[in-house]
Formats: structure tokens, sequence, C-alpha cells
């Protein structure tokens, strides 16, 4: 099976740099892991203790990023190297000040995984929820190097728990502890012999309360709400935006506010969603605090500002859903919005979750969001107990960090350069 892991890897390889020609991800990938040995050589100090995470993308940084910033404050002795997979993380978070050196991971071969451990020679390495790189997990386990993975979770159709799927079990055997999300995690890996595994949460709770927590006061959207009902829209696509537009523009209610935060944020696509809707809108870098007073529809045309919007919301659609898949629910749940999003979305434990417990709505069509909006507009109780489920259920799911940290500490105090308890 080595064998053909080994042919798969090289053609992935290879298919990426063929499709860098004129694919722009692909480009970074490849531009990206250019050198990348001479860029790490260059800038290791190998007189530092290393804490090595890895991260396939942007979701899984912000998983990780609890963890990181806690062990970093906790032990400033240890320097922490973050390594991402996809453009997609590496590219918006290569200037991450919680983290000494930022890389690139290197291609899984058995060459550069030797040459990258013995280069970096990590004290502790966390990989983040997944990413099952055999060559490394291998090196690592042979230089008894202590290797954990977080915020993991395991759904029973997935290689591990096939008949078949002897090799990629082997890899997780190579994890000194596995911290999953939930119990069908836990009990999918037991029956497998895999006993060193702890329920310990998803992470990504601690870090939305924690953003929650530092949420920025904006003025522009102060003034734009008026202290009126407001439904935020973060991270929509086109098709999610042409039920909301359908929405708005159905409604009569002049008290009625939207704040739009496209995904998406080109002048092209701007364009369409204004030209779309009937009601007055206004995009934020045109706002100020006269003109906001006239818009009943805010499109947000930057990034970076919806973690700090949803708290000027009363009901949240996330977008997504009637795509790959939905962003980030948690961000609006720990504000205690209700939530709607597309049908999307059942690959995401925490939206199945608040889905179960009627703090989230699916939306199929037109007549799904609309009942639905309708319902909990018209009815203030209705509303503020949805939201309210939803603020529980970020609570009641904080402290996945706090495990993960005191497990390891043993690892890290027994290191002579380790912080002294």
């Amino acid at each position: 099976m080595i064998i053909i892991y080994n042919i798969l890897i090289r053609l992935y390889s290879f298919s990426v740099r063929l499709a860098s020609v004129f694919n722009p991800k692909a480009r970074f990938f490849v531009k990206g892991r250019k050198n990348i040995f001479k860029k790490i050589n260059q800038s290791i100090d190998k007189s530092q203790q290393i804490i090595w995470f890895h991260c396939a993308s942007l979701g899984e940084f912000e998983q990780g990023r609890p963890v990181i910033e806690t062990l970093k404050q906790k032990y400033p002795q240890y320097k922490i190297l973050l390594t991402f997979f996809s453009p997609s993380g590496y590219e918006v978070r290569k200037n991450y000040a919680g983290a000494d050196y930022i890389f690139y991971l290197p291609i899984d071969t058995r060459r550069n995984a030797i040459k990258f451990i013995k280069t970096v020679n990590p004290k502790l390495v966390f990989f983040v929820k997944y990413e099952f790189w055999y060559h490394y997990l291998n090196v690592l386990q042979k230089n008894k190097i202590p290797v954990y993975i977080f915020s993991a979770i395991f759904r029973k159709n997935q290689l591990f728990f096939k008949w078949y799927g002897g090799f990629y079990r082997n890899m997780l055997q190579k994890f000194d502890f596995l911290f999953v999300q939930n119990t069908e995690s836990k009990e999918l890996l037991n029956s497998i012999n895999i006993k060193n595994v702890e329920i310990a949460g998803d992470t990504r709770f601690d870090r939305v309360y924690s953003i929650a927590s530092q949420a920025k006061n904006i003025p522009i959207i102060d003034a734009f709400k008026q202290g009126k009902t407001t439904i935020i829209a973060g991270s929509t696509w086109k098709p999610d935006e042409e039920l909301l537009v359908k929405f708005i523009n159905s409604q009569n209610n002049n008290e009625l506010k939207y704040i739009i935060a496209p995904h998406e944020i080109f002048v092209e696509n701007i364009e369409r969603i204004e030209k779309a809707i009937k009601k007055k809108t206004l995009r934020f870098s045109k706002a100020d605090e006269r003109n906001v007073l006239e818009a009943q529809v805010i499109i947000i045309d930057n990034i970076g500002m919806l973690s700090s919007l949803y708290k000027y919301g009363d009901i949240a659609y996330i977008g997504g859903g009637f795509g790959k898949g939905i962003h980030n629910v948690l961000e609006a749940a720990t504000f205690g919005l209700p939530l709607f999003f597309g049908t999307n979305y059942h690959q995401f434990n925490e939206a199945v979750q608040l889905v179960n417990l009627k703090a989230a709505f699916v939306v199929n069509n037109f007549s799904d969001l609309e009942i639905n909006f309708k319902n909990l507009l018209a009815n203030k109780k209705l509303l503020e107990s949805t939201g309210e489920k939803s603020k529980k259920h970020v609570v009641s799911n904080l402290g996945a960090t706090g495990k993960i940290v005191t497990k390891c500490e043993k690892n890290l105090s027994q290191n002579q350069y380790a912080k002294t308890p």
C-alpha cells in the first residue's frame, strides 16, 4: 500500500504543477513550496525549542489558534512553527503574529519528511482536526517526538473503518493521543483498537467566544441600526443572495434593516447585488453617519469585519449552504442569534447540533426562508428564546483548549527549557 500511496502523492504533486499554469490557487501552492527547505534553513534558529502546529487550511487554523496562543503565553521559551497545506490558509495567515515561523508543508515524501523533521527538530507536534500524512507521522514516531491531533472528528464512512483501510488505521496508531469532538468519534476509534482517545470537544467554541468578547464597536453600523431589528447575512454566495434579495424586495416593513457581507467582494459582484435590491442600499466603504440613516441595506465591501458585525444582528443567515458547505456558524451563534443556512450543512457537526436544538433553520427554498423569517420577526419572545439556544450551545461547549493544554504539559515541563510550574 505504501507504494500506491507514494505514487498517488507524486501524481498529485505533478497534477498541481500542471494546473498552476492556469489556476491561481495551484500557482500559489507550487510557488510557495519553491526552495522551501532553503527558506526553512535560513529562518529556523536551531538553538530554540520548537512546538510545531500543522493546519490544512484557514478553518483548521482557527481551531488551532486557541491552543497556539495559550501555549505561547504559558511557555514563551518555545518557538511556534505553523505549517499549512493549502494556499487558502497560508496566504491569509502568513503574517500571523502568534507564530514565530510560518511555512507551507513540503509534500509528504519520505525524503521530505526526514529532512523537515531533522531541520525543525520539534519537541511537540499538533495536527489540527485532520491531515494524515504517512511519512511525517512515521518519522515523528521513529524519532519519539510526541504528536497529538485535536478537534478531530471521525465518521464511519471514512477509510479508517473499512475492511481495506489497514494502511490508514496504521497512521492513526502513530499519534500519541487523539482529542476528538464527540462520542461517536471516540467509539469509532475504540472499535479499531485505538484507545488513547479523549472527548475534548471543538476548540472553535473557545475561539469564537474569545472573538465575541473582543468584538469591536462599529459606529457606522450603530448609526445604521438605530435600534431596529437587523438581519445580517455573512459570507454569502450568489444562490444565498438571490433568496435574500427576493425576501428584502417582498417586504414593506421599513423598520427592518439588512446587512449583507458577500463572500466575494469584487466590484462586479457588489454591483450585481445592488442592482437587484429595490430598497435603498449603501456600500460600507461609502457610508458616513449621515447617509447611513437613509439606507435600509448595507453591503459590506471589505473583509475582516464579519465577526464583529454579528453583534449588531438579530437574525443571521450563513452563506455557502448551496455550494461546498456553510461558513462559520459559531461566530454568529456566540452572539445569541437564530441561524439560517442552506441544505449542505451535514458535514459540519456544530451546524447539525444547532439544527437539532432548533436554534438553526435549514433553507431548502424561498418558502422556507420567508416562513421562518416571518415567524421569528412576528414573535419577539420566540426570536429571543431561539437566539438564547445558540448562545447556550456555545457556552456549554467551552473548555477544549484547557483539556488539550493540560494533557500535553507533561511533555513540555520535562524539557529543560520549559516554564517552571
